[in-house]
This record gives structure tokens, sequence and C-alpha cells, in this order.
């Protein structure tokens, strides 16, 4: 079924990890679904979805509507996950990627797969596009944790970014970083090596970890 004709109905999404979001469907995409859930509009990469359904009348009428616009209006262009992070560069953003938290802050720039996020609370992030699970642009110029303008540097700092995650990644050896917003002790550590697809972590203890580039979600320096 082309998702396209259920564009204006009620549905509920399983995404990766368990996580359900319900609302209105608003637009549809080659990778990434539109929801509205009566607050946000939720931009879900359609690859995450992995069942879907219609929402029942008693569900949808346990949902309240606000008239907010949406603060990425995409003039009845087609839409996709790169065009839409390009339309969201500079406008404050929340995203979820891992670890049951959300990240608040605005993406930087975007490289082949993965994009530059800053985050007042983790700074400059390198973000894997496989793994976003969805963005909700801010409404209203709602500035995160109420912080104003000199707090939330355009510019953030100096650094060149690779046209790659890998390469990025790699530039870091040396460095004491956080994978995957810290999720456990094992992704925290300075980078040895990358070989064979794989990162050695030197752990707070001296340990080696190996992680598995592929699963690499986020990163971040200590």
């Amino acid at each position: 079924m082309q998702m396209k004709v259920n564009i204006g109905k009620y549905v509920k999404l399983e995404l990766s990890g368990k996580k359900i979001l319900s609302g209105m469907l608003v637009d549809v995409g080659s990778d990434l679904w539109v929801l509205f859930n009566g607050q946000d509009y939720l931009y879900i990469p359609s690859i995450h979805c992995q069942n879907w359904q219609y929402l029942k009348q008693d569900e949808i009428e346990e949902i309240t509507f606000s008239n907010e616009p949406n603060p990425l209006d995409h003039h009845n262009e087609e839409i996709s996950l790169r065009k839409t992070l390009t339309a969201a560069k500079g406008i404050f953003t929340e995203i979820y990627i891992t670890s049951k938290q959300t990240l608040h802050g605005y993406i930087l720039s975007i490289m082949n797969n993965y994009f530059v996020f800053y985050s007042p609370i983790y700074k400059t992030m390198f973000i894997s596009l496989n793994h976003l699970k969805w963005l909700i642009p801010y409404t209203n110029n709602i500035r995160p944790y109420g912080l104003n303008n000199s707090s939330l540097p355009v510019n953030p700092n100096n650094i060149t970014f690779a046209r790659s995650f890998e390469v990025q990644i790699d530039k870091l050896t040396g460095e004491l970083v956080i994978f995957n917003i810290g999720e456990n002790d094992n992704v925290i550590g300075k980078i040895q090596t990358i070989k064979n697809n794989f990162v050695e972590l030197i752990t707070a203890k001296e340990e080696p970890v190996f992680l598995n580039l592929q699963h690499i979600k986020t990163v971040h320096m200590a």
C-alpha cells in the first residue's frame, strides 16, 4: 500500500526499541513520515517503523490538538530525510537516538552518513543518520533550557568535519570520547585504534573494549 493514501488519517507507529508514537499522518516522503501528535511535528525515518495501525476512535479523542504551524513548511515539495535535516539547520530541535533520552539543540552540518549537532549539554556531537529515530522542530522560537543566544553559539568551535562518520571517528584517535550518550561504562574512554570496523576503546581501568562501528550512534568528546 502506498503510505501517501493515509495522509490525514490517525495512526499508531511502533518504532525500533518498542517506541510507540500516535497522531495524524500529515506528510509522507521517500524515506520519511511526518506525524502530528497534537503539539509537535515528528519527522520519522520510515526505516525505523516496525509496524503501524489505525487509531481507534476513543484513542483519537484522547489527543488534544493545538493550532501550531509546522516550523518546517515544505510548500508542497516532496520531503526526504536529507532535505528535512537541511531545512532544520539552525532551528532548535529535539531528536531521539538512544538511551531513553532525547537531545535538544540544533543541527550544524549534514555530511554523507552523519550530521553534526550542537547540544548545550553535550556540546558538539556527531550523530549517525542510520540511528536517528525522530526529529521534532521547536515551535514559537522556544529555546532549549530557557537559554539565551549567547549561550547557544552558531559556530561553537572550529572543528573541520570529515565526509563520513567512520573517518570522523578516526580523526578522534587518541581523544577521550563518549559513545551512545554514555549508555554504559564500556562506551566511555580513549580511542586507541580503528581496525576492521571495530573501534578499540581504552576504558577508565585501562581495559580495551572493541566497539562495532555499525552500532555507534552518537559521539561527543569528554
